[in-house]
């Protein structure tokens, strides 16, 4: 066979050299230890969950060693693409804090290695597709959209319905010998008839060699060397994922490849590949899939129709993107807790990373966990940023709240300032959509009782506390002088004034000063819980207060 006459017979129209694509995508200049990463989705629907580990450790190894991450799209399956997932996937890893440096963008591409969308590199994978023929390295196999099909079947190691697996693996050899052995006669003929062909690359077809290489999470791997014909560019001319990924990551420069564990099976593919494009390989790492519990306490693979597999679910359900993400560093490394604990005021970000500590074994997804981890990033914000945070939410999902926070900016960040910084900081919610009800009580138009009096109390004994308490109000005063108002309240009207006291006697009181400011603090916010009372009347002022207890008072 005359593989050089074979390319140009199947790829008239390519006249560009491998060498040329070379001086068009020079080698990147970077630092010693600069990693290149990406991040590579295909837009077939929303982002998951799991994606985010991929895109989080691809960010955290490039910037960490100064070097770059990019996002490129893996379009080349035209049937799976969603219109608008690409865009919305920008919008969404932005929501995230997922920073590329190159790739696309939504208002178009950056960087000077694109195009980053697959589709619009078809030209130049026909380059080195005519490479791989005129060396000998792939061949075409012309087919009927029938034969293609079985064979793509065979390709992907489905198992085939009432058909042995051995007899079937003994036809696929033989076909795919068959197929290899067309002479360029015959090629000729079936060009010139328009028939349509896929390429396949010509392995090494012998399954019993292996091929050893190291995966930066889960060590030294002997795997079976890669004895499959698979394809590279389909009918149509459109390049397969294993193709497409093996030009674009070298033209690129990707130095580091993080993708899921089922991808393990293809390495042997791609590992080949590489080799017969004359590429250095970059280096994989193969990490571990999220894992969930199910009905049974058992563990599976969280998939797409699970409760927190789609990103977006975290941002409807409140959950700050910080969070999310503090929550996947948990997951990702498993010293982090203990970084954490030990700076906590830091910035995730500046969290040293390290493959090393990553588990080989799936991650257990945990909601009970990230809503432990949202609570402190959210305890930790400065008011105005969960101001900020908790209007955008509202904005999109509970218009009416939104419209009550956006009133008065400042009355609302002196509520959620209560009990921020010290040690200690409250943590009242751990998402956004429990702000509203965490603050619902200091708005006229969200007020509601939801708690009653202890029944043990006398309504006429709660509305003389109550009088009283009208009654020697002083809104200037301090927090010491007021409780001491409180105190005088409460020996005035037999609830004894220290609880330590009432508790070697409490049959001498009606109470103690605990149950007196209960009372207080019904009139005020309608439960029984609610933040220091001292500072919710300094926040609803005099009038609004006094308001509100004399209402009790009457409604009792």
């Amino acid at each position: 066979m005359d593989n050089t006459r074979l390319a140009d017979l199947l790829f008239p129209d390519v006249v560009q050299t491998p060498e040329e694509l070379e001086e068009i995508y020079p080698a990147r200049v970077l630092p010693e230890g600069a990693k290149v990463t990406r991040f590579a989705p295909s837009p077939t629907g929303f982002v998951h969950f799991g994606g985010l580990f991929p895109a989080m450790v691809g960010e955290r190894l490039a910037h960490q060693s100064g070097g770059v991450f990019y996002l490129r799209i893996e379009d080349t399956d035209a049937k799976r693409e969603v219109p608008g997932a690409a865009q919305a996937l920008v919008r969404t890893l932005a929501r995230y804090g997922v920073r590329f440096d190159e790739g696309v963008t939504l208002d178009g591409e950056r960087g000077d290695y694109g195009p980053y969308k697959q589709s619009m590199r078809v030209g130049i994978y026909r380059v080195y597709a005519k490479f791989l023929v005129r060396k000998g390295l792939a061949y075409p196999c012309f087919s009927t959209e029938e034969e293609i099909e079985e064979l793509r079947r065979f390709d992907k190691k489905e198992e085939l319905k009432n058909t042995d697996w051995t007899q079937a693996e003994a036809r696929r050899r033989a076909e795919q010998k068959e197929a290899r052995e067309i002479t360029f006669e015959e090629a000729k003929e079936h060009v010139e008839k328009g028939e349509p062909f896929v390429l396949r690359i010509r392995s090494a077809e012998n399954s019993e060699r292996k091929v050893r290489v190291t995966d930066l999470v889960r060590g030294n791997l002997e795997l079976p060397e890669n004895d499959e014909d698979f394809v590279l560019l389909k009918s149509d001319g459109v390049p397969t994922y294993h193709f497409a990924h093996a030009v674009d990551d070298h033209l690129m420069g990707t130095t580091h490849v993080v993708r899921g564990e089922e991808w393990l099976p293809s390495l042997s593919k791609h590992l080949q590949l590489f080799a017969y494009l004359g590429f250095k390989p970059p280096k994989y790492m193969h990490i571990a899939q999220i894992m969930k519990l199910d009905e049974k306490g058992g563990k599976k693979k969280l998939s797409k129709r699970d409760m927190g597999a789609n990103l977006d679910d975290y941002s409807r359900m409140g959950y700050p993107a910080q969070s999310v993400c503090e929550y996947v560093m948990t997951l990702l490394n498993s010293n982090y807790e203990e970084w954490r604990s030990q700076n906590p005021d830091k910035p995730y970000t500046e969290f040293p990373f390290s493959v090393k500590k990553m588990s080989v074994s799936g991650c257990l997804f945990d909601f009970d966990k990230l809503e432990d981890v949202s609570r402190n990033v959210l305890s930790k914000m400065r008011a105005e940023e969960v101001y900020s945070l908790t209007l955008e939410w509202a904005r999109e999902n509970d218009p009416a709240f939104g419209e009550i926070l956006a009133g008065n900016r400042d009355y609302a960040c002196a509520i959620l300032a209560i009990g921020r910084g010290g040690k200690k900081p409250r943590k009242d919610y751990a998402r956004l959509s429990e702000v509203k009800d965490y603050m619902s009580f200091f708005y006229d138009e969200l007020f509601e009782f939801r708690d009653g009096p202890d029944d043990r109390f006398s309504k006429e004994e709660i509305r003389k506390c109550l009088s009283d308490f009208l009654e020697n109000y002083d809104e200037h005063a301090d927090s010491a002088a007021w409780f001491e108002g409180v105190k005088r309240i409460s020996a005035q009207n037999c609830f004894c004034p220290d609880v330590k006291v009432y508790k070697e006697n409490p049959k001498a009181y009606k109470g103690h000063v605990g149950d007196v400011s209960s009372f207080i603090r019904l009139a005020l916010t309608g439960r029984l819980n609610s933040p220091d009372l001292y500072t919710v009347l300094q926040i609803l002022g005099k009038e609004r207060a006094l308001a509100r207890v004399k209402r009790y008072i009457d409604a009792l």
